[in-house]
């Protein structure tokens, strides 16, 4: 399947990250390493050299091999950011995973939840996926803020699930499946149907502030 044409929604749009993009992508990562550095996934073996250009090589060979979709997102002709569905499962299983960053001079003109509800679009409609999940750190507001507008359904905490910023770091789970959004994810959330409650962590899961 081609998944090369944008997809967008006014001015925000996403596309098949391409290896000419790897410099402004290495610029935009470099010049946000304070905003970016508490949501970035590191190693447990010890810092690993930074390589856009075979970072990209890599997304793309994974893309080939059908295990992940590596987007960035746009507003407007810039670049903002990456959005990444990974860990494609077929089969029984039939699910992704979606992860996302988005430069610091770009936040808060809702570039992100667009993106998001972009991309799990495609994913339920183009790549008949069924379930669609996004997990995030308790400390990382913004992103939360993301699954509160698009609905996305809390599926519970994650001890020390993912090695970020230096350590093993607990996340929140969050997940959609298709029979949800029959709709669509983004014209659900326009129409203002987006369950923000959906999200909502019980109190037995919030960490300590």
């Amino acid at each position: 399947m081609d998944l090369s044409a944008p997809r967008h929604h006014g001015p925000v749009s996403i596309r098949l990250v391409r290896q000419r993009d790897a410099k402004v992508l290495q610029n935009e990562l470099l010049s946000n390493r304070t905003w970016l550095r508490p949501w970035e996934a590191t190693s447990p073996d010890g810092p690993v050299s930074f390589d856009m250009r075979a970072g990209i090589r890599r997304l793309l060979q994974q893309y080939r091999d059908g295990a992940g979709v590596p987007l960035v997102m746009e507003y407007g002709a810039e670049v903002t950011g990456q959005l990444n569905v990974w860990g494609i499962a077929r089969g029984s299983l039939s699910s992704a995973t979606i992860g996302y960053w988005v430069s610091e001079r770009f936040a808060g003109r809702g570039i992100t939840p667009t993106a998001v509800a972009l991309a799990t679009d495609l994913c339920f409609t183009e790549l008949r996926l069924h379930r669609m999940e996004i997990c995030i750190r308790p400390e990382n507001r913004a992103s939360l803020r993301v699954v509160e507008k698009l609905g996305f359904r809390y599926e519970g905490l994650r001890r020390r699930y993912i090695h970020i910023d230096g350590d093993w770091r607990d996340h929140y789970a969050f997940a959609l499946v298709a029979e949800e959004v029959p709709e669509g994810v983004l014209a659900r959330w326009l129409a203002g149907r987006a369950p923000e409650s959906a999200a909502a962590v019980p109190p037995g899961d919030r960490l300590p502030a």
